[in-house]
């Protein structure tokens, strides 16, 4: 008889009704045989037929084993109804993708496109819709299986319906859901004008931003400028800055939906209404001379003091800066405390001078830096304060590289540039120096910017 043969929860089951069955079974068994033989017994043939008897319950003894060693090998299961599990999604490595696709508006046409994913093992983590006046752009995230190449995903896109596919790889960044973000660029936006160019650029993607100052508006065609309610033409779209000037925003690969237009126009709204604002936290500094300094962000409101600076540089210092006209330095400093052109540094004695500017200035889809320092405060370290500083802010603002323009015979700005110990590439045009420094070797610490802190400035 049976002893022991499976557990539930974790304690073994009895089949106690079988072994009764079995006992009863087996006494029925021998009070049959009993009569059988007394029987067979008694009748000239009972030994044949005891005989042919014995060799019968054999075979059939024998067919019983063979039957169940050949359907005995599937485990028991609790529920015998019960379905084998569905097979799970391909184990191994993943990417993710960002594809964007125009299907037809019409009903079922998205289903076709999800089927042809699925066919793929793609997974759809997240989907936009961009409803245009034919077709709806659909901007997928995707989770495929390392071996499925975008080729063979576009190709699946094209077969069940899908047009002007575009796709690249993306990131854990695009996991972020597109409200959470939006609302996110929307808070960096409010607390640092600076931020607007670079919220416009994790919004739209790769993107080339440029803005152009009123000044420079006024004197072009009316094509240049842009209505208040911005302008979008396919690949471009032209916003009215809050300045008065115009925000000019190019990607060519991939044509900016309606959607995009107004989302990127609410930004800009957003930053129109809030005003001039920049963080007011700032740091001390001293000087190996014993000097203490202040270092923060400067904006408009510092017009007056930066050019009381310029009044007390030299005439190489300035054209050392400006490669230009001496007398037009002046002309540059309003646009170059704007903060939607850039970020500026300002360096402040205990009196309240500016004897030190540092501008991160935002140029398409690059990033300059450059630096002035008052002849008698050169040589104290300040440049290279600034210089880190201003790098640490590049890298806060995912920027790849950054590039310098001097000249070979400013040997402070050069040094400034090799004590960042990341890599340099070096190009001279006309006697002019553009160094470039590749930020990805640079740590994202940087420096850090806190309220009313003090260290000190070495050499």
């Amino acid at each position: 008889m049976s002893d022991v043969t499976r557990a539930k929860n974790g304690r073994p089951v009895h089949h106690w009704r079988r072994d009764l069955v079995e006992l009863a079974a087996l006494f029925t068994a021998v009070a049959v045989a009993d009569a059988v033989a007394n029987l067979i017994g008694h009748s000239p043939d009972g030994p044949a037929l005891l005989a042919i008897s014995a060799v019968a319950l054999i075979a059939t003894a024998g067919f019983h084993t063979w039957w169940s060693r050949r359907h005995g090998h599937a485990p028991p299961t609790d529920d015998p109804g019960a379905r084998p599990p569905a097979p799970g999604p391909a184990s191994g490595e993943s990417v993710l993708w960002r594809m964007r696709t125009t299907v037809r508006d019409e009903p079922g046409s998205l289903a076709v496109l999800c089927t042809a994913l699925a066919e793929l093992r793609v997974d759809i983590l997240s989907l936009q819709t961009h409803p245009l006046a034919e077709g709806t752009v659909d901007e997928f995230l995707l989770r495929a299986p390392a071996p499925v190449a975008a080729s063979e995903v576009t190709r699946a896109v094209s077969l069940s319906g899908g047009s002007g596919t575009w796709i690249e790889r993306a990131d854990a960044h695009d996991l972020v859901d597109a409200p959470t973000r939006v609302l996110g660029l929307a808070t960096r936006t409010a607390l640092d004008a600076a931020e607007l160019p670079l919220a416009l650029r994790q919004l739209l993607g790769r993107c080339t931003i440029r803005s152009l100052p009123a000044t420079s508006v006024r004197g072009k065609g009316p094509q240049e400028g842009a209505p208040v309610e911005g302008a979008l033409e396919e690949t471009v779209m032209r916003l009215r800055a809050p300045e008065g000037g115009v925000i000019t925003v190019e990607r060519p690969y991939l044509p900016f939906t309606p959607t995009e237009f107004a989302r990127a126009r609410a930004l800009v709204e957003l930053d129109a209404r809030l005003g001039p604002r920049i963080p007011r936290s700032q740091d001390v500094l001293t000087l190996p001379q014993g000097n203490d300094i202040t270092v923060r962000r400067a904006d408009a409101g510092d017009l007056d003091a930066a050019k009381a600076m310029h009044e007390r540089c030299s005439q190489r210092t300035l054209g050392m800066r400006y490669h230009g006209p001496v007398g037009d330095a002046d002309k540059y400093l309003k646009h170059l405390l704007s903060p939607h052109f850039g970020r500026t540094l300002a360096v402040r004695t205990a009196s309240g001078r500016i004897v030190g500017l540092g501008h991160l200035l935002w140029d398409g889809d690059e990033t300059e830096i450059a630096l002035l320092v008052e002849d008698d405060w050169q040589r104290r370290g300040i440049g290279g304060e600034l210089l880190g500083r201003l790098v640490a802010m590049a890298v806060e603002a995912g920027c790849e590289s950054v590039y310098a323009v001097t000249q070979a015979s400013n040997t402070g700005m050069v040094a400034a540039m090799r004590g960042l110990d990341l890599p340099l590439d070096y190009q001279i045009e006309e006697g002019t120096l553009v160094i470039t420094a590749r930020l990805k070797a640079a740590p994202h610490a940087g420096v850090a910017h806190t309220e009313d802190t003090e260290h000190s400035v070495r050499d």
